[in-house]
């Protein structure tokens, strides 16, 4: 009786062992720019992950399994990108989050769905991702939407012959935003005055592209640009041509623009894809435990990619034994984000609400 009483005891102790063991992390992907000359807006796309994945850890995960934050930097570098992609994918992360530019998601996204790796952009808006049946899904609106309206609200403002710079370090986003704002503009009766591409770099010369963009006598000046860069043409616009009014396509749109931009922004057009102003419950939370976190407040790309992490984990909860990610998330709509509620099409795409400001006083303020 007493050896058979030992015996039970080690069998207790070996299941113990055995099934007591800490679960094993599910692994998530991030990929953005963290590193380059719109580094603020992967920056603050990293911390709207980063805080949702230790908020979900905190309720306890994936039945106990916590989620594991794996970040790469795709430095707007197509080289930096595939590398960056194929070690998460020799990670066997569950999903990726990012990336936050059209230009980096035509590297990136091939490998993610070679691999068979479900991916979710916060940001992404170029037409050449939209209504693919394919691994990518999309939080944001794509730049047909976003270009029709910036032109019916310049049009009702009196803007009809504006000029536009454009950044081919972004080609893949900027061109198509011009061909769309190009196509709206020409549909309603109007022209562009002039179209004037140029490289982003340190010693870009912002000047010569200012100067060229006034050869076709506009009567407003147009960037579609990162933050960094606007701040410069806007400096430049100021002293060139301090009469036009000046606008930006939402890739600027982040807390960077304000900081950099100081006075010679100021008027500037831009739209949002989230209320600024938004004093609700929830955005309350999130904004407090936002600033509290990364002492900084949270702009268009962290409550973009906040939003695609609530997705992408909701899905990892949902996804039953054999069936894949995607499914998962396509079944497990519609979703609450921040402000709206997220809801996906057979193709992984969705429709968002924007929001146009002007820059005054400091501040993104509803266009009145």
């Amino acid at each position: 009786m007493k050896l058979h009483s030992v015996w039970v005891v080690l069998l207790a102790c070996g299941v113990c062992m055995t099934g007591c063991q800490p679960k094993k992390n599910l692994q998530l992907g991030f990929i953005g720019g963290l590193s380059d000359r719109n580094s603020d807006n992967g920056q603050s796309g990293l911390n709207g992950v980063i805080l949702a994945v230790e908020q979900f850890n905190r309720t306890g995960g994936v039945d106990g399994r916590m989620v594991e934050l794996i970040a790469k930097d795709d430095a707007q570098n197509k080289q930096t990108a595939a590398n960056s992609t194929q070690e998460m994918v020799a990670a066997k992360v569950e999903a990726v989050i990012g990336p936050f530019t059209s230009g980096m998601a035509e590297v990136i996204v091939p490998i993610t769905g070679a691999a068979g790796i479900f991916q979710i952009s916060p940001t992404i808006t170029s037409m050449s991702f939209y209504g693919k049946d394919d691994n990518l899904f999309r939080i944001n609106r794509t730049t047909r939407d976003n270009a029709q309206d910036y032109a019916k609200v310049m049009l009702n403002l009196g803007q009809k012959h504006t000029s536009v710079a454009y950044d081919t370090r972004n080609l893949n986003f900027t061109q198509s935003w011009l061909k769309e704002f190009r196509d709206a503009v020409t549909a309603a009766g109007s022209s562009l005055a002039a179209e004037v591409p140029y490289e982003s770099s340190p010693d870009a010369d912002f000047s010569k592209v200012v100067k060229s963009m006034l050869v076709g006598q506009p009567d407003s000046l147009f960037f579609i640009s990162g933050a960094l860069d606007v701040a410069r043409l806007a400096q430049q616009a100021r002293k060139q041509a301090p009469q036009l009014p000046i606008g930006a396509s939402e890739w600027a749109s982040t807390e960077q623009l304000l900081e950099l931009g100081g006075d010679v922004v100021q008027g500037l057009l831009i739209v949002q894809n989230f209320n600024n102003r938004d004093e609700s419950q929830r955005f309350k939370e999130f904004s407090d435990a936002y600033f509290k976190r990364f002492q900084r407040n949270p702009g268009y790309s962290s409550v973009s990619a906040y939003d695609a992490a609530t997705v992408v984990l909701t899905g990892l909860q949902k996804q039953t034994k054999d069936e894949s990610l995607k499914s998962a998330v396509m079944r497990s709509g519609p979703y609450q984000g921040l402000q709206q509620s997220i809801t996906f099409d057979a193709n992984g795409d969705t429709r968002r609400q924007v929001f146009f400001t002007q820059i005054r006083n400091g501040r993104y303020e509803p266009l009145n």
